[in-house]
């Protein structure tokens, strides 16, 4: 196969799809993300301001929203979904409600909300997958709970999950098999639709009842293709021996693993509990061994690509060159059915849209909901690029530099 160069500089490719107006519009929130005092501000103005029903959304939809959201309704994202296509983007669908604040009633509200959105991708040419988190359904308590026991025995995961499930009580052992059958009729609604279905990771202290729900839809519904995507954080030092476990139980039990690769979420968070609960912190030493561990994950899933259906979700522009690098050095097509590259809506476009020019398939992750409901979200955008200086830089130089072409350009 010839080597088909990709450079994540041609910002010309990076923003054909936003106009002037919306380029200048995202120059000013990236330039205001850098100030830090400023971030912080509105971090907590922002949530304050919706609680008291202070005449804010406005300009919260103008700016923030309307760069990191596909919407606040379903419908709505489909305008940006139609956009993304032209350019042979695809999208993936976040209902970006964090959820499970009501109760029993709460989550099945929420598990009904994730049946919804996989019924309407599935009317759309355009979205392949739906993102779900767990954490919307099912008690945190109790995650909790069964984690800590899975941590207290030994063996395979599975066999731990068995002991700990027989150290429940009758009413929690009921509260868990609620918890599955919503997990059980979400997976089989995106089954029968064949829409792909990505769980969110979780904090350490409750990841693991998530990957066994994850294991578990894996087993029933990747038989001949991956349906099913359970999230592997590679800051996690341990997530590279767990990432070659779930291959082995996915060659025993006969079934497509599927992973969504990323780096992590809650680094400083995972960081400050181990500290107050004297355990070693679950996290990475430092980025260069968690940059060593992705590209590691990267590399193992294309080896064992008739085995794996991985997405690369990862805005490190090293990561998503060298993938693409991988599957020319093995003769692979870039848009291998069990390939896929996606990052986050707003974000690293020079990186998605160079990817989709090169024919590789790939999407933006497009969460959607209330204002209100999506401000977590939203706060932890302008957290991150407020803390990765080097990541908000890059989107302000390549926007600077795409705004000087098309002016000179005429």
């Amino acid at each position: 196969m010839p080597s088909i160069p990709i450079s994540f500089n041609n910002t010309q490719i990076a923003f054909a799809y936003k106009s002037d107006k919306e380029l200048k519009k995202a120059r000013i929130l990236f330039r205001s993300m850098r100030n830090a005092f400023l971030v912080k501000c509105g971090m907590r103005f922002t949530p304050w301001a919706i609680r008291n029903k202070l005449p804010v959304k406005g300009i919260i939809r103008d700016t923030i929203f309307s760069q990191f959201v596909g919407g606040e309704t379903l419908e709505q994202t489909a305008a940006v979904a139609r956009k993304l296509g032209a350019f042979h983007v695809q999208a993936i669908l976040d209902y970006g409600v964090e959820g499970g604040n009501n109760g029993e009633s709460g989550f099945d509200h929420a598990c009904a909300e994730f049946i919804r959105v996989i019924n309407y991708a599935a009317s759309q040419p355009n979205v392949p997958f739906v993102s779900i988190k767990i954490t919307g359904f099912a008690r945190f308590e109790l995650l909790e709970k069964l984690d800590s026991s899975l941590e207290s025995t030994s063996g395979s995961l599975m066999k731990r999950y068995a002991a700990a499930l027989a150290g429940f009580t009758a009413a929690e052992f009921a509260e868990w098999e609620r918890i599955r059958q919503r997990m059980q009729q979400i997976c089989e609604t995106a089954f029968s639709k064949q829409v792909g279905i990505l769980v969110d990771a979780e904090e350490t202290w409750i990841q693991d009842p998530v990957d066994v729900l994850s294991i578990q839809m894996m087993e029933q519904f990747n038989k001949k293709k991956g349906i099913v995507y359970n999230t592997v954080q590679l800051y996690r030092h341990d997530r590279s021996g767990f990432l070659k476990d779930m291959l082995e139980a996915a060659r025993f039990k006969n079934f497509i693993l599927g992973v969504k690769l990323v780096r992590g979420a809650y680094m400083e968070k995972e960081r400050a509990r181990a500290a107050t609960h004297h355990y070693p912190s679950p996290i990475q030493e430092n980025k260069e061994a968690t940059d060593a561990d992705y590209n590691a994950a990267v590399a193992f899933c294309i080896d064992h690509i008739e085995n794996i259906s991985s997405i690369v979700a990862s805005h490190n522009e090293y990561s998503n060159l060298y993938a693409t690098q991988l599957l020319q050095e093995r003769g692979l097509p870039f848009n291998h059915s069990h390939i896929h590259f996606s990052q986050l809506y707003g974000m690293s476009d020079n990186i998605t849209f160079n990817l989709a020019v090169a024919g590789c398939s790939v999407s933006k992750y497009l969460p959607f909901g209330p204002i209100e409901e999506v401000i977590p979200y939203l706060m932890r955008r302008a957290e991150e690029n407020s803390s990765l200086s080097g990541q908000t830089d890059r989107e302000l130089t390549l926007i600077r530099k795409e705004l000087q072409r098309r002016e000179q350009e005429g």
